[in-house]
């Protein structure tokens, strides 16, 4: 496995497990964690799209 594929799994996969910690938090009475928890899926997909951004094009 390429580098940069293992790369796009990580952050695909951190992304899904922040997803899915958020919804278990929200879900066991802890809303507000849940909250902080969901807002970082977005932010670690924006890193990703930042990290390799322009990649596909310099192979």
């Amino acid at each position: 496995m390429k580098k940069q594929s293992l790369g796009k799994l990580l952050v695909i996969l951190g992304a899904g497990l922040s997803f899915l910690l958020s919804v278990g938090l929200w879900f066991s009475g802890q809303r507000e964690e849940g909250l902080f928890v969901g807002i970082w899926v977005p932010s670690i997909l924006s890193f990703g799209s930042l990290l390799f951004a322009g990649k596909e094009s310099q192979q």
